[in-house]
């Protein structure tokens, strides 16, 4: 098991390697993580990082249960402008290569709002690295013009109700699904 010193130690040249935008941020247990919008190259990475994913978290992520992440809904995934439609990714160096471990978008629904949601790889949860995911798209949205953001998640998801919450937005229950909530945020 790596320390948390060599972790961040092999991960400096990978980091390094990276162009564009990004960001190294700490998650709690001290390791370094890079965080960067998405893009087409990330394709393959999408893939597995929801391959990955426990059932529990697919479902909560889609709402519903998939089991194979089909070539129309990674189209959807993918399609980012950077406006309208944005994603960070978080990546982390393993073995090598550098690893989809976390993922935030939005997109717009209307002139100044958009509905966003956030996924974390099962063992990266409760690290404060959907805190950091999220805190990206929401500067971006603002820098973008949108005076709203909500996501509508299961009511039994616990994890987003606290993030949620950290973030300052309002929670309530939807009027026309019992089985969710509406996150809203005033930007």
């Amino acid at each position: 098991m790596l320390t948390v010193k060599d972790h961040n130690d092999r991960a400096v040249a990978a980091y390094a390697a990276v162009s564009g935008q990004y960001w190294i941020e700490a998650v709690k247990d001290g390791r370094h993580v890079l965080i960067r919008p998405l893009a087409e190259k990330d394709r393959e990475r999408e893939y597995a990082f929801i391959k990955r994913l426990s059932p529990e978290s697919r479902h909560m992520r889609f709402l519903a249960q998939i089991s194979e992440p089909g070539t129309a809904l990674l189209d959807q995934l993918m399609d980012t402008d950077n406006q309208q439609r944005t994603a960070f990714i978080a990546l982390v160096h393993e073995n090598g290569q550098l690893i989809e471990i976390g993922i935030s978008r939005y997109a717009a629904t209307g002139e100044h709002e958009c509905e966003c949601a956030v996924t974390v790889a099962d063992e990266w949860q409760h690290l404060g690295l959907g805190t950091l995911l999220m805190e990206h798209l929401i500067k971006a949205a603002r820098r973008n013009g949108f005076h709203r953001m909500y996501s509508v998640d299961s009511a039994g998801n616990e994890a987003m109700r606290e993030l949620a919450r950290n973030l300052d937005f309002e929670t309530h229950h939807d009027p026309d699904d019992s089985r969710q909530v509406i996150h809203r945020l005033q930007l």
